[in-house]
Protein backbone atom coordinates (compact mmCIF):
# COMPACT_ATOMS: atom_id res chain seq x y z
CA UNK A 1 0.00 0.00 0.00
CA UNK A 2 1.32 3.40 -0.84
CA UNK A 3 0.28 6.48 1.73
CA UNK A 4 1.17 9.92 1.08
CA UNK A 5 1.95 11.81 4.31
CA UNK A 6 1.79 15.45 4.36
CA UNK A 7 3.68 17.03 7.27
CA UNK A 8 3.26 20.78 8.48
CA UNK A 9 5.55 20.44 11.90
CA UNK A 10 1.75 20.65 13.37
CA UNK A 11 0.43 18.64 16.19
CA UNK A 12 -1.81 16.68 14.38
CA UNK A 13 0.45 15.97 11.15
CA UNK A 14 2.86 14.46 13.93
CA UNK A 15 -0.21 12.42 14.99
CA UNK A 16 -0.76 11.32 11.95
CA UNK A 17 2.99 10.18 11.05
CA UNK A 18 2.05 8.17 14.58
CA UNK A 19 -0.50 6.42 13.40
CA UNK A 20 0.58 5.72 10.23
CA UNK A 21 3.42 4.33 11.66
CA UNK A 22 1.32 1.78 13.41
CA UNK A 23 -1.06 1.16 10.68
CA UNK A 24 1.97 0.17 8.73
CA UNK A 25 3.44 -1.75 11.17
CA UNK A 26 0.03 -4.24 11.63
CA UNK A 27 -0.56 -4.34 8.08
CA UNK A 28 -0.26 -7.75 6.34
CA UNK A 29 0.81 -5.66 3.42
CA UNK A 30 4.71 -3.78 2.92
CA UNK A 31 3.43 -0.26 3.29
CA UNK A 32 5.62 2.10 1.44
CA UNK A 33 4.95 5.78 2.72
CA UNK A 34 6.00 8.82 1.29
CA UNK A 35 6.64 12.39 3.40
CA UNK A 36 5.62 15.35 2.05
CA UNK A 37 6.33 18.49 3.42
CA UNK A 38 5.32 21.78 1.11
CA UNK A 39 5.98 25.41 1.59
CA UNK A 40 4.21 28.13 -0.09
CA UNK A 41 6.65 30.13 -0.84
CA UNK A 42 4.02 33.58 -2.47
CA UNK A 43 4.27 35.07 0.80
CA UNK A 44 8.43 35.58 0.12
CA UNK A 45 7.99 37.68 -2.83
CA UNK A 46 8.94 40.68 -1.14
CA UNK A 47 12.02 38.73 0.21
CA UNK A 48 13.23 37.86 -3.04
CA UNK A 49 14.25 41.25 -4.60
CA UNK A 50 16.86 41.47 -1.67
CA UNK A 51 17.77 37.79 -0.81
CA UNK A 52 19.56 35.34 -3.31
CA UNK A 53 16.70 32.74 -4.61
CA UNK A 54 19.21 29.95 -3.06
CA UNK A 55 19.01 31.73 -0.08
CA UNK A 56 15.52 31.39 0.36
CA UNK A 57 15.52 27.77 -1.41
CA UNK A 58 18.13 27.05 1.68
CA UNK A 59 15.76 28.61 4.04
CA UNK A 60 12.70 26.60 3.35
CA UNK A 61 14.57 23.62 3.08
CA UNK A 62 15.96 23.70 6.38
CA UNK A 63 12.47 24.31 7.77
CA UNK A 64 10.92 21.63 5.90
CA UNK A 65 13.58 19.06 7.18
CA UNK A 66 12.77 20.48 10.58
CA UNK A 67 9.11 19.99 10.11
CA UNK A 68 9.72 16.08 8.88
CA UNK A 69 12.15 15.21 11.79
CA UNK A 70 9.70 13.60 14.07
CA UNK A 71 7.81 12.11 11.29
CA UNK A 72 10.46 10.28 10.10
CA UNK A 73 11.88 9.16 13.79
CA UNK A 74 8.52 7.96 14.17
CA UNK A 75 8.11 6.07 11.02
CA UNK A 76 12.17 4.70 11.53
CA UNK A 77 11.01 3.73 15.25
CA UNK A 78 8.07 1.44 13.83
CA UNK A 79 10.41 0.18 10.81
CA UNK A 80 8.51 1.49 8.21
CA UNK A 81 9.92 2.03 4.47
CA UNK A 82 9.71 5.87 3.99
CA UNK A 83 11.01 8.34 0.95
CA UNK A 84 10.60 12.62 1.69
CA UNK A 85 9.96 14.63 -0.96
CA UNK A 86 10.00 18.50 -0.33
CA UNK A 87 8.26 21.22 -2.02
CA UNK A 88 7.14 24.81 -3.02
CA UNK A 89 4.11 25.87 -4.53
CA UNK A 90 0.69 25.53 -3.47
CA UNK A 91 0.21 23.34 -0.52
CA UNK A 92 -2.76 21.21 -1.59
CA UNK A 93 -2.20 21.43 -5.20
CA UNK A 94 1.29 19.72 -4.92
CA UNK A 95 0.08 17.23 -2.27
CA UNK A 96 -2.74 16.47 -4.63
CA UNK A 97 -0.02 16.53 -7.73
CA UNK A 98 2.42 13.74 -5.99
CA UNK A 99 -0.68 11.70 -5.11
CA UNK A 100 -1.67 11.33 -8.86
CA UNK A 101 1.79 10.93 -9.93
CA UNK A 102 2.60 8.42 -7.22
CA UNK A 103 -0.48 6.67 -7.99
CA UNK A 104 -0.98 6.33 -3.71
CA UNK A 105 -3.36 4.44 -2.31
CA UNK A 106 -4.17 6.97 0.88
CA UNK A 107 -3.76 10.26 1.87
CA UNK A 108 -3.20 10.30 5.66
CA UNK A 109 -2.49 14.18 6.74
CA UNK A 110 -3.68 16.00 10.41
CA UNK A 111 -7.00 17.77 10.72
CA UNK A 112 -5.60 20.83 11.40
CA UNK A 113 -2.26 22.04 10.55
CA UNK A 114 0.19 25.15 10.98
CA UNK A 115 -2.14 28.05 9.89
CA UNK A 116 -4.35 28.49 12.43
CA UNK A 117 -6.43 31.68 11.98
CA UNK A 118 -6.29 31.75 8.30
CA UNK A 119 -8.22 28.67 8.38
CA UNK A 120 -11.56 30.21 8.94
CA UNK A 121 -10.59 32.90 6.43
CA UNK A 122 -9.59 30.75 3.32
CA UNK A 123 -10.17 27.07 4.10
CA UNK A 124 -7.68 24.49 5.49
CA UNK A 125 -5.38 22.36 3.18
CA UNK A 126 -6.59 19.42 4.83
CA UNK A 127 -10.33 20.80 3.04
CA UNK A 128 -9.01 21.26 0.28
CA UNK A 129 -7.12 18.12 -0.74
CA UNK A 130 -10.15 15.97 0.97
CA UNK A 131 -12.23 17.65 -1.30
CA UNK A 132 -10.09 17.56 -4.37
CA UNK A 133 -7.91 14.36 -4.00
CA UNK A 134 -8.79 11.10 -6.39
CA UNK A 135 -7.65 8.89 -3.41
CA UNK A 136 -9.49 8.69 0.07
CA UNK A 137 -8.25 10.79 2.60
CA UNK A 138 -7.55 10.17 6.46
CA UNK A 139 -7.62 12.81 8.62
CA UNK A 140 -6.14 12.74 11.87
CA UNK A 141 -7.00 14.93 15.25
Amino acid sequence: MKILLPIDGSKSSLNAAKYVAKMAKNSRSPAIVTLISVHDDLGLGHVKQFVAKSVVDDYLREVSEKELKAAHKALDAAQVKHNIVIRRGHIAEEIIALANKDKVDLIVMGAKGRSGFLDVLMGSVAQRVSSAAKQPVLLIK
